[in-house]
């Protein structure tokens, strides 16, 4: 298995709503159950997937889509902050590689650990 841990790993700030330019990249049968804010991105979770734009560059206007199917995750987990340690996090294992997603104290990390155990398990 590759290790992608390097690139794939974000933090997601707060919770916003759904940009509405996401629908032009969802398949049918596909809908967004929420959005995170990121650094300069978004990252989307679907009934089917983790969507994360990654906008490079000084403008942003150049945009890296990553899509991790939930059908690819073999394993989870997910810890939640501490006193000390704020960022609650959530570790995939998948098909590709193994990375990390860092949430905010802001962020329900059980909220997102329900939605990826309804669609991987």
């Amino acid at each position: 298995m590759a290790d992608i841990s390097h690139i794939m790993e974000w933090t997601f700030y707060d919770e916003v709503s759904v940009p509405n330019d996401i629908h032009n990249l969802l398949v049918d049968g596909e809908m967004a159950h929420t959005a995170y804010k990121t650094v300069r991105d978004i990252a989307v979770i679907t009934n089917k997937r983790f969507i994360i734009a990654d906008r490079q560059g000084i403008t942003g206007k150049k945009v890296e889509i990553y899509t991790i199917p939930f059908k690819s995750i073999d394993m989870y987990s997910t810890e939640n902050g501490g006193k000390l340690d704020l960022n609650a996090e959530i570790e995939l294992w998948t098909r590709s590689g193994h990375f990390k997603l860092n949430l905010n104290k802001k962020v329900d990390i059980r909220k997102l650990d329900k939605i990826i155990a309804e669609h991987i398990l």
